[in-house]
């Protein structure tokens, strides 16, 4: 029981960044993993799979910009044969970590931790960016059609193309369309 708890903690341990100290500057980092990470971060999504992340870290006095570049494959299980298939995996993201009196999420990218943090772990974070970028249909290659294709984003485009060439039709003017308040909010933030 001992060993299997050091061995879970050892993995983990990989992603690791002792910051305490670091001079402001620029660090890079390279990790890989398999199998093994996937168990150990205790989630149902992902079993297998490989990767390597290569993660260049900017220290200023105020933040640290941590950039992730993730390459590898997962196993993942067909949706419509049940069975289990390669499905390659690239990503880049970053994170923003601003230095403050306490730890809070203040968005998906912009965290804030306490000034008195000596290390960071970013396995949550590269596990994060991997399952982001996988597809939303999880189709075995053999059975892919160009519909299986498309993503979700696509999906969204041709929404909105139907939604405005009926529009067009009607011949409203295109100063009535609602406004979403969320872009309202962010033009108040601008100044404009």
């Amino acid at each position: 029981m001992h060993s299997f708890l050091s061995e879970k903690v050892k993995e983990l341990s990989k992603y690791n960044i002792d910051i305490y100290g670091l001079e402001d500057k620029q660090y890079v980092y390279d990790m890989e993993s398999g199998d093994a990470f996937f168990e150990e971060l205790e989630q149902d999504l992902i079993e297998q799979g490989h990767f390597k992340t290569h993660v260049v870290l900017n220290k200023s006095a105020t933040m640290i910009q941590l950039q992730f570049h993730t390459e590898g494959a997962v196993t993942l299980t067909c949706d419509r044969s049940l069975e289990t298939f390669e499905e390659p995996i690239h990503s880049d993201e970053r994170i923003i970590l601003k230095f403050g009196d306490h730890n809070e999420e203040l968005t998906e990218e912009i965290e804030i931790i306490s000034r008195n943090t000596n290390r960071i772990n970013v396995a949550r974070y590269i596990f994060d960016f991997i399952a982001l970028s996988l597809p939303t249909k999880k189709i075995h290659p053999s059975l892919r059609t160009e519909d299986d294709d498309l993503n979700l984003e696509d999906d969204e485009e041709e929404a909105i193309l139907v939604y405005s060439s009926a529009e067009s039709t009607d011949e409203q003017p295109e100063e009535e369309e609602p406004v979403d308040p969320r872009w309202e909010a962010l033009k108040k933030l601008k100044g404009e």
